[in-house]
């Protein structure tokens, strides 16, 4: 029982620090989440239209030979990113020898033209993953892409089949994406447009990148009083509200981003985005996507705060509210059980290296 009562304290200790952040020893020990269920197949989401009963027998790995772990194919995207990200930035991790292992035996060439071609193989398989998985696939990207290093471009070259798919299905949704989903889950059009937006910035994708421009200014230029009061709804890991504020910080200059966001939000709608989710239960697939709000909530008021022009009132208010989400999140991470351990520590390691 001592033991026991030990493991679940430190977690509360090892995280308590002034300011939250990403050292050596907090990486490590979040890397093990996805160094432990890229490889775990069941349970597992597929979300797999079936076409016909022999597809009713294809298991997850069949499906995705890369991304079939982590329960859903996005987790398993993003748990990929954050092991890259973890190895691209702290070389000297007590685990990067069996990251560096995990990521060569998931990136080969054939597993990852075997991913591409899933979203041409099947009927129905263009919206697999909209728009979700296609931000997260990018952002993976991305971080290859970045990386001036000899694994990098191997993995990089490996990824460009699937990248290409879903570029290519980004620019086929959005001629005819008439309004934009302004929900706290998977589909919301802002958090997905911005990862959009930085992946076509780095692979220097111009019209690509003017398409997405023009899409995030028509959904939420004119947006006022966002009824962020509202906020959340029961399973939400992203506020809708701050989603959108991240995106247009990426497109506007910072006077006019400034001048937008006092339009855009009112003062109950402030007061009630800064209040930490409550989690009423971590075992819950469903309710624990709270304790990502709280890592979605800081990665984006860092962000904000950073676009703010010296003197807004926001500034530092929302600099000193992401560090209090991420010390109400991070000693919830290892508290619960498979349904947040599939995907949160991703979550966390970006909220606590968005700088």
């Amino acid at each position: 029982m001592k033991k026991l009562f030990l493991f679940f304290l430190f977690p509360m200790m090892f995280f308590s620090q002034q300011v939250p952040e990403l050292t050596d020893e907090v990486a490590a020990k979040l890397a093990v989440m996805p160094l432990k269920c890229i490889r775990q197949e069941y349970p597992n989401k597929t979300a797999h239209i079936i076409n016909r009963e022999e597809e009713a027998q294809l298991t997850p790995r069949q499906l995705h030979p890369t991304f079939y772990g982590c329960f859903d194919w996005h987790s398993s995207v993003h748990g990929h990113w954050m092991l890259v990200r973890l190895l691209k930035t702290k070389p000297h991790l007590a685990n990067a020898a069996e990251i560096e292992r995990v990521l060569d035996e998931s990136f080969t060439e054939e597993s990852l033209k075997a991913e591409a071609a899933y979203f041409s193989k099947y009927p129905l398989s263009s919206t697999f993953e909209r728009t979700y998985g296609w931000a997260w696939l990018l952002k993976l990207d991305f971080e290859l892409m970045t990386w001036n290093d000899p694994r990098a471009k191997k993995w990089h070259r490996h990824l460009k089949p699937l990248t290409d798919e879903i570029l290519y299905l980004w620019e086929h949704l959005l001629p005819k994406l008439t309004y934009p989903n302004r929900t706290g889950v998977h589909p919301n059009t802002a958090f997905a447009l911005a990862f959009a937006i930085d992946w076509a910035r780095a692979a220097n994708e111009k019209e690509f990148e003017h398409s997405l421009i023009v899409k995030a200014h028509d959904f939420y230029m004119k947006d006022r009083n966002t009824p962020a009061y509202l906020e959340p709804d029961g399973s939400d890991f992203f506020s809708p509200s701050l989603e959108i504020a991240d995106l247009m910080r990426r497109i506007l200059p910072s006077e006019e981003f400034a001048n937008w966001l006092d339009d855009f939000y009112e003062k109950r709608s402030i007061e009630n985005i800064e209040a930490l989710p409550v989690v009423s239960d971590l075992n819950d697939y469903l309710t624990v996507h709270l304790v990502g709000l709280s890592f979605s909530r800081a990665w984006c008021m860092k962000g904000i705060s950073r676009s703010l022009p010296a003197g807004h009132p926001l500034k530092k208010r929302f600099a000193k509210d992401a560090h209090r989400f991420l010390d109400n999140a991070l000693p919830l991470l290892f508290r619960g059980n498979y349904g947040g351990d599939h995907w949160l520590a991703s979550f966390a390691v970006y909220a606590l290296d968005e700088e």
